[in-house]
């Protein structure tokens, strides 16, 4: 996490000998991740002012004011404080205007419990420092104002708050945050709050699929993604590692090895429950009040908590955090809800799924169907178009030709309709005919087409679960995503709600990248700390049957940002050493490559891997690309044999096009 120190050079220490010529040889060009690339993410509103060297002798302290900490702390602990310049006219204007729309907040004298308004506390800043909390905030209004701890911006944004909100907002409330929403990016946030000293509630309610599955503590990666997701990826791998064992001299028993998909569905729940456990023991621990509820705005600064038996509860509180994630979307045709599944009830389905489609070309819809597969299931997967948007394009071909090569069916349609055949049980899959319109390549005519599947799963998407917690009533934007609308976390035109996770728009729908901002930005209103979540190259994996890891850019939005003739791609083809005994088709795909900028000294931008276990080698060489590292830096490194990350330690093939495909060979 970048400090605004780091930033703006506020307050460095004096530099040593040798550091300006260090810092002369650091590249300044930045890459979005691929995860924002994935999540659509857009451009940041506005850059960072360019850094400026600090004077000689220069301490702690501002030239003109209290050093940049102490200022943001004595603002987050304020009621009611203003940073300013000082000795400014018009700053002055600006603060009797402030101070007067205060006085109008008076109760009359026969009040019971009147508002006691608070005094303005002026804190004085330099120019240096003034930079950096606009930075911070994203409000260019000065001066600026915060209430409570939270950044309002200027006068004009003060106005443009009614005045029965700015009034009870500077009541006591029950609780300084409550959190709506129980999972990684919640949690995280409500724990890190409550180790702050702050009192803290946290709701979580999960509203049942259309298939009527449920589930507990701990969010949708918990539940039904990213843990049940790698538990069963794993089963499947172990499948073939039996397979494989033979080869190496093991000797298993006779006859046909069978999976049990009752017994693997109710290991992976059982781990879940475990987990469910462990979050509520976190949150009582921390003394964060969980409460087992749905939350709805009823109010500015009320939430209206309703429980499993519609009882309703009250709570008021300072800041509210929204943090409910995304849930999976269905198209609109007739029975569609009725008969498919999503990821929501897979990893908790009563019967073994048979013969099944997986709708959509996510990144779900790929693992659900490459971890299926791989527990002998007959897989089809149907796409629109292109597999995996927003990833390279040349990986994703890559994982489809391997999806292929492993047995899994790839058909290009939407289906239009379906017919139930049998109806499933608890014990047994149904059966179902998918109808899809499909294009005669020779004549372009299109003609009705169908398949009878037992399981069908649909993933084409997800979307923002905040349609029903009462945003719109107390006026905090929206985008068309239904995603919160942020001036970085925090809501722009409602000053004291904010949004991690999937639910912000513009950020990464990644699970740690909702634990980072959480726990950043609970230090950063609670103790006015100056950090800042870096939603950038950020490493990701897909746990399809070969994984698929990946940093900073894909090919084509490096060529798109930088220009084709300034991206040189270095690239090539392994052979993990543990594939060469079993002689297992996936020695074939495997394949690497590193994305680099010729005109700043091969500065690597984009890191692209296929291959066993790609997550552990994309997580380690992750590091690098945050410290904006050049080819020759992985040229200087010196390899673990045998390992397949060692392959970026000896890159010297540059893809170019026209190329034949390239060939591995072993060490």
């Amino acid at each position: 996490m970048k400090s605004l120190t780091d930033l703006f050079g506020c307050f460095k220490r004096n530099p040593r000998r040798g550091d300006e010529a260090a810092s002369a040889n650091q590249s300044t060009s930045d890459s979005p991740p691929m995860g924002a690339v994935a999540s659509g993410m857009p451009p940041p509103k506005r850059r960072a002012p360019t850094e400026t060297k600090t004077p000689p002798g220069e301490r702690n302290v501002d030239d003109t004011g209290i050093p940049l900490k102490e200022a943001l702390k004595q603002a987050n602990d304020a009621k009611f404080a203003v940073f300013c310049s000082g000795n400014n006219e018009e700053e002055e204007k600006q603060i009797s205007e402030i101070e007067s729309i205060l006085k109008t907040l008076k109760d009359p004298p026969e009040t019971e419990k009147p508002l006691e308004i608070p005094e303005i506390q002026r804190i004085q800043v330099s120019s240096s420092s003034k930079k950096a909390i606009q930075y911070l905030t994203l409000h260019d209004s000065w001066p600026l104002i915060y209430i409570k701890g939270n950044a309002v911006g200027g006068l004009k944004e003060l106005k443009a708050l009614k005045q029965d909100y700015l009034k009870e907002w500077l009541r006591d409330h029950t609780y300084d945050l409550i959190v709506i929403g129980g999972g990684s990016g919640g949690l995280a946030a409500a724990k890190e709050a409550a180790r702050l000293g702050k009192k803290v509630a946290c709701l979580d309610f999960v509203k049942p699929s259309p298939q009527g599955t449920t589930w507990g503590l701990g969010g949708t990666c918990v539940n039904v993604g990213c843990i049940p997701k790698k538990l069963m990826h794993q089963a499947s791998l172990l499948g073939h590692s039996i397979h494989d064992a033979k080869k190496f001299g093991w000797k298993l028993p006779e006859g046909k090895i069978e999976h049990q998909w009752g017994h693997m569905r109710d290991s992976v729940q059982d781990h879940i429950a475990s987990l469910n456990w462990g979050y509520r023991v976190q949150l009582r621990e921390k003394t964060v009040t969980y409460i087992n509820s749905y939350g709805e705005f009823t109010g500015p600064f009320e939430i209206s908590a309703t429980n499993k038996k519609k009882k309703v509860e009250k709570l008021t509180a300072d800041r509210f955090l929204i943090a409910t994630g995304l849930r999976p979307k269905y198209p609109d045709y007739p029975g569609v809800k009725e008969y498919t599944i999503t990821s929501d009830d897979l990893f908790q389905l009563p019967y073994s799924p048979g013969k099944t489609l997986c709708v959509g070309a996510s990144y779900v819809s790929l693992e659900c169907a490459g971890f299926l597969h791989g527990l002998g299931f007959d897989v089809t997967v149907m796409v629109r178009s292109i597999l995996l948007r927003g990833f390279d394009q040349d990986m994703a071909e890559r994982i489809r030709k391997h999806m292929i090569a492993y047995g899994i069916k790839f058909e290009s349609g939407v289906p239009t309709r379906i017919e139930q055949i049998e109806e499933k049980t608890d014990e047994k899959a149904g059966r179902y005919r998918v109808f899809w319109p499909k294009k005669n390549e020779e004549t372009g005519e299109e003609t009705e087409v169908s398949e009878e599947y037992n399981t069908i799963l649909y993933a084409i998407g997800r979307e923002a679960v905040t349609d029903e917690v009462g945003l719109d009533s107390i006026g905090v934007e929206r985008a068309k995503s239904k995603k919160v609308v942020g001036r970085r976390e925090q809501a722009t035109t409602i000053p004291w709600v904010y949004a991690i996770g999937d639910v912000l728009e513009g950020t990464p729908e990644l699970t740690p990248v909702a634990i980072q901002a959480g726990r950043v930005l609970m230090r950063r209103i609670f103790e006015g700390v100056n950090e800042l979540t870096e939603y950038e190259q950020i490493p990701t994996t897909v746990f399809t049957p070969l994984e698929y890891g990946c940093c900073g850019l894909a090919e084509e939005d490096a060529i798109k940002k930088y220009g084709k003739e300034n991206i040189i791609i270095y690239h090539n083809v392994f052979n993990p050493l543990e594939y060469t005994i079993p002689e297992r088709m996936d020695k074939d795909h495997c394949y690497l490559k590193l994305i680099c900028l010729r005109n700043e000294e091969e500065k690597v931008v984009g890191f692209h891997i296929l291959t066993p276990n790609a997550g552990e080698v994309t997580q380690g060489f992750g590091i690098a690309l945050k410290l904006a590292a050049k080819k020759a830096d992985f040229d200087r490194l010196i390899g673990i044999h045998p390992t397949v990350a060692e392959s970026f330690t000896t890159l010297t093939l540059e893809k170019k096009d026209g190329d034949e495909e390239l060939q591995a060979s072993g060490c």
